[in-house]
């Protein structure tokens, strides 16, 4: 780091949830107006459809965040939170707002102890719901921040998600800044294949291994699961399932090999194709073919959520059992949250950013427009 003390802030950027019934909707119509991720050209039919949809879908959706609930005992989650400001403990509150909180703090903690020469605010920036784009800037601004970097707690690049965004910040920032936002920003593209993040997920399957009698995990067989995306977004060229694939057989190259392994996919929204196997049914082929014992590995997801504790936790196994298949076992991995290697993972990508500024050896980046 250089000598001249800077005010450095890390922006932990993720997909949001709901924090409390009322939020469900919006929440949700703010997903589906999202051209990155649903299609559908954007402007007033999109918006139209947007509405409709989480209209329909929001009853549903609310059950299943009220089951996973968060925050049972009172807010924990981010400064912004309502719940917090109105010491509400609300009954429908996505967990990802709490570990999120957990990932900030840790991250901020660490940073501290490791850069102590210059003072280190990190935030979070959710996409779909509090705190958004426009907030945390404030944060910044009111924090004097003189260095950002951009990190998404998205380990594989997806123009659906970081690149999601990314574009979302740039927008508020521009309307916000115009020519002169008051820090040097810098973005993080992917970590995928960063050591520590590996050894952070390996942990958490080893500990998930460690909870099985030996007859069970001798019998268990691994699937790997990813949030889906549309078809369309891997034929343009995104490299999301080249990325997943990459981490997969780096987790697994790292164990030696030890179990076999699957890959499926999770979480379809909208009318397009998205990616194959289903995760569900992936499961279901795997049944009749004799196979009893698994072990889901959610392997996009940094943060547990409704994707990993409902989907896979909740509805798969009901799904199975109504539709009579019969298994002995079926556990689901818990996310690597706030794992320390986790969290010096995203410490490493943070000052591989500065210290390329630093040394000269980053792009300059005062164009505002970021450059994957």
């Amino acid at each position: 780091m250089a000598e001249e003390e800077k005010r450095i802030g890390v922006v932990l950027m993720n997909l949001g949830g709901p924090t409390a019934d009322y939020a469900v909707r919006p929440f949700l119509y703010n997903l589906f107006r999202d051209e990155d991720i649903i299609k559908l050209g954007g402007g007033k039919f999109q918006d139209i459809f947007a509405k409709i949809i989480s209209k329909f879908r929001a009853p549903n959706v609310q059950e299943d965040y009220e089951e996973i609930n968060g925050c049972p005992k009172g807010c924990m989650g981010n400064k912004h939170c309502l719940n917090r400001k109105k010491n509400v403990v609300s009954t429908c509150c996505s967990p990802i707002n709490s570990l999120t909180e957990k990932q900030r703090r840790g991250l901020e903690k660490h940073l501290s102890k490791i850069i102590p020469d210059h003072e280190v605010k990190v935030y979070t920036c959710m996409r779909y719901w509090l705190p958004f784009a426009e907030t945390t800037m404030d944060d910044m601004v009111e924090d004097g921040i003189t260095h950002a970097v951009m990190v998404p707690l998205y380990p594989q690049f997806s123009w659906t998600t970081t690149g999601s965004s990314y574009r979302d910040w740039e927008t508020k920032r521009d309307e916000k800044f115009g020519h002169d936002t008051p820090w040097k920003e810098f973005h993080v593209k992917n970590y995928h294949l960063d050591e520590k993040y590996l050894t952070a997920m390996n942990d958490r399957i080893d500990e998930a291994l460690a909870e099985m009698d030996e007859e069970t995990r001798n019998k268990t067989h691994f699937i790997f699961s990813a949030h889906g995306t549309p078809k369309l977004e891997v034929r343009s060229g995104d490299p999301y399932t080249t990325e997943i694939n990459q981490t997969m057989e780096a987790i697994m190259e790292m164990r030696g090999y030890d179990y076999d392994y699957w890959l499926g996919y999770q979480s379809k929204v909208g009318p397009q194709k998205w990616t194959q196997p289903n995760t569900a049914e992936l499961v279901e082929r795997h049944i009749e073919y004799g196979i009893k014992n698994f072990l889901m590995i959610p392997v996009a997801f940094v943060t547990d959520h409704v994707e990993t504790l409902f989907e896979l936790g909740v509805e798969l196994v009901e799904d199975l059992e109504e539709e009579g298949y019969e298994f002995e076992n079926l556990k689901v991995m818990e996310g690597i949250n706030d794992h320390p290697k986790f969290i010096e993972a995203l410490a490493d990508q943070v000052l591989d950013k500065l210290d390329h500024e630093v040394d000269g050896e980053q792009e300059e980046q005062t164009s505002k427009k970021v450059s994957v």
